[in-house]
């Protein structure tokens, strides 16, 4: 069907969803994953080989259970710094419960519950408070990591009970670990939460414009709050993955996670100053950020490069959008 207006035709717009699809930046993400897939595969012969891609989703899996979390934070207006600081107070505490003879439920309810209590501490200052978040979390990061150092100093526990191990280092199905699968599901918990219930619709509306939301009838610091928990949450699960992984606690562990995981929710296509986003971009975000890491590892490439790469990566994601609109005026 079209328009006549003054002798001109004018089509229809593509408004299916196919259409929306094939033009969005998830679809371009997708892409670019596959390219990366397919350069990995030529640059070293044992890319390809099952076990070594499974061990490939270890360098994505705990930053993308934060990262999801962390999307709904961001898209709401706010963002949370301290997330790698509460995984390094989490697996203090945890360290340290092992030590006394906690069993295994002991200590995830110790990393689970610590991860929602620095939550709940951050919630409260921005939420309760009013404090920016971004001023509040750049507190906490150092508050956080700095009660680990004072606890633990130059050592470290390593004395964990066996069947602990398993969250980190086992597997579910062949190599499908168990990291893996708890990431999907996640996945699908949050995709469900974001997009398909009235908590969601309210997140978007937050970060759009918090002042209409409010009197629209949203109860806005109640749920930045309950986001901030989430995040301290999902933080807790990630410490237990990764102390599990490691198998020990020192109070470096997870530095410099809280840059990954928010280049991984902004190259995901989430908006760094709230509104917009959805949690499959994060979720293919996840595997290329991954891909990236895992590729670089097989060629030898050093660490501290790969931090540059990732640092380049979270400034060009940011600034892309900006240039491409000036380059059409």
């Amino acid at each position: 069907m079209t328009a006549h207006t003054q002798g001109r035709v004018i089509p229809d717009r593509l408004t299916s969803p196919l259409a929306r699809a094939l033009r969005s930046w998830e679809a371009l993400l997708l892409l670019v994953a596959v390219a990366i897939f397919i350069a990995n595969s030529f640059a070293s012969p044992y890319f390809l080989d099952p076990w070594n891609l499974s061990d490939a989703s270890f360098n994505f899996t705990e930053k993308a259970m934060i990262a999801f979390a962390m999307a709904m934070l961001i898209i709401a207006g706010d963002i949370d710094l301290s997330v790698a600081s509460i995984i390094a107070l989490a697996s203090t505490v945890m360290g340290a419960a092992a030590l006394a003879g906690a069993d295994v439920p002991v200590l995830v309810g110790l990393g689970l519950g610590t991860g929602l209590l620095c939550g709940a501490f951050n919630g409260l200052l921005v939420a309760g408070f009013g404090l920016p978040s971004i001023v509040v979390t750049i507190g906490t990061m150092s508050l956080f990591r700095g009660i680990s150092y004072i606890v633990l100093g130059d050592q470290a526990y390593t004395e964990y009970p066996k069947g602990f191990g398993y969250f980190g280092q086992g597997y579910v199905w062949w190599v499908f670990s168990f990291e893996l699968v708890l990431f999907a599901v996640m996945a699908v918990v949050f995709g469900l939460l974001l997009h398909k219930t009235n908590f969601g619709r309210a997140t978007y509306a937050i970060g759009n414009n918090a002042t209409a939301a409010r009197f629209s009838g949203i109860r806005v610091d109640r749920i930045r709050f309950i986001l901030f928990l989430l995040t301290g949450l999902c933080s807790g699960i990630a410490a237990v993955c990764l102390t599990s992984r490691l198998g020990s606690t020192r109070p470096s562990i997870g530095t410099g996670y809280e840059l990954e995981v928010v280049t991984m929710v902004v190259l995901g296509g989430v908006n760094i100053l709230g509104g917009s986003g959805s949690i499959h971009g994060v979720v293919i975000a996840a595997f290329v950020m991954g891909l990236v890491t895992f590729g670089l590892g097989l060629l030898n490439v050093p660490g501290i490069v790969m931090s540059i790469i990732i640092g380049l990566l979270l400034i060009g994601v940011i600034a892309l959008p900006r240039l491409w609109r000036m380059w059409r005026k």
